[in-house]
């Protein structure tokens, strides 16, 4: 399994950026596929994911509002729309995925989002909001 990160760049405080997370190698089918940041002397953050058995969605409180996930199965990629960035965004974002079958798996695994779960991560691209 692969996954491929593209969208990142340089952007105005109050601007938009949409990244996009590409899944090769599996099927589309029964992956929770999460965003991630980490900035330079800070510890990774969990963003944002979904499930692509239901669509459920989770948002971490610093992005609520403002990101928005979503999948695309026809292209098995996964996309983070992100508005109203500011300086503090600026960091690596990366998309990673684990696999989940099972109704309550998909509940608990959404929920929690935790990093430490996730099998295959991308190579992350950056993101830099200038102020």
């Amino acid at each position: 399994v692969q996954l491929v990160e593209s969208g990142g760049g340089l952007v105005q405080a109050g601007g938009s950026l949409r990244l996009s997370c590409e899944l090769s190698g599996s099927t589309f089918d029964d992956w929770t596929i999460g965003w991630f940041r980490q900035a330079p002397g800070k510890e990774r953050e969990g963003l944002s994911c979904i499930s692509t058995t239901d669509g459920s969605t989770y948002y971490s409180d610093s992005v609520k509002g403002r990101f928005t996930i979503s999948s695309d199965f026809a292209k098995s990629t996964v996309y983070l729309q992100m508005n109203k960035l500011s300086p503090e965004d600026t960091a690596v974002y990366y998309c990673a995925a684990v696999a989940t079958v099972g109704e309550m798996a998909v509940k608990i695994t959404v929920a929690t989002m935790r990093d430490w779960e996730y099998d295959y991560w991308g190579q992350g691209t950056q993101v830099t909001v200038s102020s």
